[in-house]
């Protein structure tokens, strides 16, 4: 396995993550009227979720499991070959959704739903991000 590899993936996860825990602190009246808040916030929840979705294609590609076809598929395929639980595999897969309203449909985000993710969603990455690791 590409330890190196992941290790760095893993890195540019646990970085992200620290700034999406900061800016859960930001309120959701901030995150409507606020555009620079608004913008960290996403930005800091877009590089986590394609950190992690980097990671697991680098785990899926390194262990030569089938190609993803989408994002969504990569939590998919670590969830059927046991690599990830099934719950977890769901959650990911949802939040590679979200990344996808990121980029595709900006100006369309409910924000409410954006505020909901950032409060509640990074403990699917937290631990998908421990899951990787302490399988090196």
């Amino acid at each position: 396995m590409d330890d190196e590899g992941i290790l760095q993936h893993l890195q540019e996860l646990n970085f992200s993550l620290k700034d999406w825990e900061r800016y859960q602190e930001i309120s959701l009246e901030d995150l409507m009227k606020d555009r620079d808040k608004r913008n960290m916030v996403l930005h800091a929840m877009l590089v986590s979720i394609q950190s992690a979705i980097d990671l697991a294609n680098h785990i899926i590609a390194d262990r030569g499991l089938r190609k993803p076809l989408t994002y969504r598929e990569s939590f998919e395929i670590l969830s059927e070959s046991g690599i990830i639980p099934p719950d977890l595999g769901d959650n990911l897969s949802d939040l590679a959704g979200f990344r996808n309203m990121l980029v595709h449909s900006y100006l369309r985000l409910d924000l409410e739903a954006v505020y909901n993710i950032l409060q509640n969603d990074i403990r699917f990455l937290r631990e998908f991000k421990k899951i990787i690791r302490d399988s090196l």
